[in-house]
């Protein structure tokens, strides 16, 4: 091996052994030092930032919510990564949003912005120069601007039709006054402003779930046996149970109805509160078999709760027995099903 070899390697030797090895306790306790002064920081500009909300907020929230089109939020380099997450958030809880990046703007992405809209633009010094196209835009078709920045007099601010200012705290870190602060301010108040908006607009939790297919599609997944009732609690007697019985098992289990097993455990029958009133006058001195009805609908404990739902409307039941081979394994109730969320 030569000797440039032999350099090579220790070099990588070297880089390798520094990364194994353990920090000292100084370098810890300076890494946790940097790490408080950064949520210091932040916990002093989010208190500052809810200190200064008042009437330009208020302003903000109305021109979004009185929008017949959409929300487009706009800005570059962190502040917009940061309008990305306020447009994904907007759009989520009922106020319909996207992100047009500034420098697109300028080569054919401002056709996407129309009459009906409104912009939030965002800029910590409020110069940045990619937004010039976007401001005009907005002055030229009257279309309502709120800017985010933390310079009152910057030309962004200025061109606003209302201004959010960002409080004049400095940024965590002071060596090269990388964005920490300002952004995690500027997210707090994407946040404020979704969900005043959602809270102005009565969005509920129904509304949430319709723009989160993912998580209803779960909902919708669920499966019998995991909303079902099973054990003691299901209600089930023998043909040769009297009905004054039968009565205070329906009672006493609160499903409104007792399923007839024979002496095998397989379910030959049901007896509902309807068989109850057709046979008010001589129900106590018939027998749980006199009174049933035969062949009851049933579900399997693997169907999807959805599907027994629909069928249940379809049979216009409120509840069923889960079978499995013929035994009754539980019981379920529409009520179950719609607490889920499984529809």
């Amino acid at each position: 091996m030569d000797r440039r070899g032999e350099t090579r390697n220790t070099a990588i030797s070297s880089i390798g052994s520094s990364k194994a090895s353990t920090p000292s306790k100084n370098a810890t306790t300076d890494d946790v030092a940097a790490g408080r002064r950064v949520l210091e920081h932040a916990k002093a500009g989010l208190q500052a930032l809810s200190d200064g909300l008042g009437a330009d907020f208020v302003a903000a929230v109305g021109i979004f919510s009185a929008v017949t089109g959409r929300v487009v939020v706009s800005g570059v380099g962190k502040s917009g990564h940061v309008g990305r997450k306020i447009a994904a958030t907007l759009a989520s809880t009922g106020t319909p949003a996207f992100f047009v990046h500034a420098g697109e703007a300028s080569h054919g992405d401002l056709g996407m912005v129309a009459k009906g809209d409104a912009i939030l633009a965002i800029s910590n010094s409020g110069e940045v120069v990619e937004l010039h196209d976007i401001i005009a835009y907005a002055k030229r078709f009257d279309i309502p601007l709120v800017a985010i920045t933390s310079k009152p007099s910057s030309t962004l601010a200025q061109a606003a039709s209302v201004t959010l200012l960002l409080p004049p705290v400095s940024e965590a870190c002071t060596i090269t006054s990388a964005p920490t602060t300002s952004t995690t301010m500027t997210l707090a108040l994407g946040d404020a402003l979704a969900v005043a908006l959602l809270e102005r607009r009565g969005f509920t939790a129904d509304d949430y779930r319709v723009f989160h297919p993912g998580g209803q599609l779960g909902r919708k997944l669920l499966k019998v046996r995991e909303l079902m009732h099973a054990g003691d609690e299901v209600p089930l007697v023998s043909p040769t149970t009297p009905m004054s019985d039968v009565v205070l098992v329906m009672t006493k289990k609160t499903f409104g109805v007792a399923g007839v097993v024979d002496a095998g455990g397989d379910l030959i029958g049901i007896v509902t509160d309807g068989d109850l009133r057709r046979r008010l006058t001589d129900i106590f001195k018939l027998t749980a078999g006199e009174v049933m009805t035969k062949d009851p609908k049933t579900t399997p404990p693997s169907a999807f709760a959805a599907e027994a739902m629909r069928r249940m409307n379809e049979w216009k039941i409120t509840s069923v027995f889960v079978v499995d081979d013929g035994k009754p394994v539980g019981i379920l109730r529409m009520h179950d099903i719609l607490r889920a969320g499984a529809v």
